[in-house]
């Protein structure tokens, strides 16, 4: 792709109206009476509050890209998966998902060229929403609103950003709209440190940006930017960049807030009682759900099929194919004995279901992927099923923040009461019994928190950005934590182990052809 952004003809009206359903009513009637929409150019858009309220809602819709499809039994959000050892394939015809499995992906890969393109279509709307926003004249009564419309375009910039320095270290870092006449529409890469000094500056601006707390409607709150930045902080803290105790003590103050304000509003935000809870749609942007993609089959349905077991009936449709993401049963049996989240049905697993959803009960003949199983658009006992699967997509939820905050407090030293807390917490939800707090040492609650972020986070697309930055890896054979350079992920990639060169993805091949600024490749994969 390159960095441009005409906001030309109907593909940028389409987002528009995606937004505005999945965000709620911005006045867009008036907007639709302003001119014929397939002409829409930046310089005729950008006039009235309406049309910020709708740049915003198009920049949350192209999120989705997470979930678009990438070849046959495969979707972007894939490629976060299939390296990490912990799932592995049903299905053998896609040649990409099975070279990410592999170990073997490079440039070629189709899914990696739809992560750039797709992070870099969400930062150049935010770049001109960051741009033209501020020449809108709004109302005296509605200057806030124009504040947290700029925050939330910097938010989402420095969501994409974020993953993309974690998956490809020095990226382009594009700051404005860019055309074919922008001297640095060809653009270089960027020094990672930079990247994240941008991430820092762009949540910071969202954190003071006058967001409310916490929101039920899909739009960022305060507490999910605070999230973010400890998230951020923290790896900042690990690899590549090391910064060490002064980003453990940033992204443990950061978490503690959010934790703080959930002791104070135990209503409003905090974990589900239950692990079903956290797949029904009726509970969808509440409680533990800090932040998520925003789904609805009006618009997109939810992406997350492949997780569904190969031509077994466990939905409506009968048996269908898909299957390209199943747990490895290595990594279902390192749970610990009696843990909720691999009880059948219960928790992030299943073993049997009912016949086309809602008939007769019967075995799946090994575990699959239980936690996004929407019962109510899927079929359960007596459940008529609705057919609308309309999910959202996790990005950050409350548990990550207790965790964060529990290795953070890990690795400045010593193991602190509300450490050991939010720790707990997240055990008892799974009714496992936990050590008393003063049969841990630093180091050994650190990796029994490491552990659990393994465990609570799976196929969640947590778990390789965790490897990379401890550039840890655990081994489900001995409950230990390997060095990520040798690892070999049981059953999976064909025994072949994880090299230097993993901990960052190559540059899409035709990326570097569009653009020969972005040269050199990254160490290990060919030009």
């Amino acid at each position: 792709m390159t960095f441009s952004m005409k906001l030309n003809n109907k593909k940028f009206y389409q987002f528009l109206l995606c937004g505005a359903i999945l965000l709620g009513p911005t006045a867009c009637s008036d907007f639709l009476d302003e001119q014929d929409p397939s002409n829409l150019q930046p310089d005729t858009f950008y006039t009235i509050p309406d049309h910020a309220e709708a740049a915003i809602a198009a920049t949350y819709a192209e999120m989705r890209f997470f979930g678009d499809g990438a070849g046959i039994f495969s979707a972007n959000w894939q490629m976060l998966e299939a390296p990490t050892g912990t799932a592995t394939t049903e299905t053998g015809q896609n040649s990409d998902l099975n070279n990410l499995y592999a170990l073997i992906y490079d440039g070629n890969t189709g899914h990696i060229s739809n992560w750039w393109n797709g992070l870099y279509r969400v930062i150049a709307n935010a770049n001109l929403a960051i741009e033209k926003i501020p020449g809108i004249q709004f109302p005296a009564a509605n200057e806030a609103q124009k504040v947290r419309l700029m925050g939330e375009a910097r938010f989402l910039r420095a969501w994409a950003y974020f993953y993309a320095v974690r998956l490809w270290g020095d990226v382009p870092l594009v700051t404005k709209p860019q055309t074919t006449e922008s001297e640095d529409f060809f653009a270089s890469r960027t020094p990672q440190e930079e990247v994240y000094k941008l991430i820092v500056e762009d949540l910071q601006a969202a954190e003071a940006a006058g967001f409310a707390d916490f929101n039920t409607n899909g739009r960022v709150s305060k507490m999910a930017v605070k999230a973010y930045l400890a998230k951020v902080y923290l790896t900042m803290a690990g690899f590549p960049l090391s910064k060490g105790q002064s980003h453990y003590t940033l992204a443990a103050e950061k978490a503690l807030e959010v934790i703080n304000y959930a002791k104070a509003n135990p209503s409003t935000l905090g974990l589900f009682n239950t692990y079903k809870e956290l797949h029904d749609e009726k509970l969808k942007n509440r409680m533990e759900h800090l932040f998520q993609i925003q789904y609805n089959t009006v618009v997109a349905g939810f992406p997350l099929n492949d997780f569904f077991p190969n031509f077994k009936a466990v939905t409506y449709s009968g048996p269908s194919g898909t299957g390209s993401t199943v747990p490895t049963k290595s990594f279902y049996e390192s749970y610990e004995t009696g843990d909720l989240r691999t009880k059948d049905q219960e928790g992030w697993f299943y073993t049997t279901y009912f016949t086309n959803g809602t008939g007769d009960r019967f075995e799946l003949g090994a575990p699959y992927v239980f936690k996004y199983f929407n019962i109510a658009a899927l079929g359960g006992p007596g459940i008529t099923p609705t057919r609308l699967n309309n999910l959202n997509v996790n990005q950050m939820r409350y548990s990550d923040v207790l965790l964060m905050f529990a290795e953070a407090q890990a690795e400045l030293g010593s193991v602190t009461t509300p450490a050991y807390e939010a720790f707990k917490a997240i055990r008892d939800r799974a009714k496992l019994t936990t050590p008393a707090a003063g049969t841990y040492t630093a180091a050994s609650f650190k990796e029994a928190v490491w552990k659990e972020r393994w465990h609570e986070f799976a196929y969640e697309g947590i778990t390789w950005f965790d490897m990379v930055r401890l550039r840890k890896v655990f081994n489900e054979e001995t409950k230990k934590f390997d060095n990520f350079v040798g690892h070999r992920n049981l059953n999976v990639s064909g025994g072949a182990p994880l090299l230097e060169k993993h901990l960052l993805f190559p540059l899409g091949i035709q990326e570097m052809r569009n653009n020969p600024n972005l040269k050199p490749q990254n160490p290990g994969y060919q030009q």
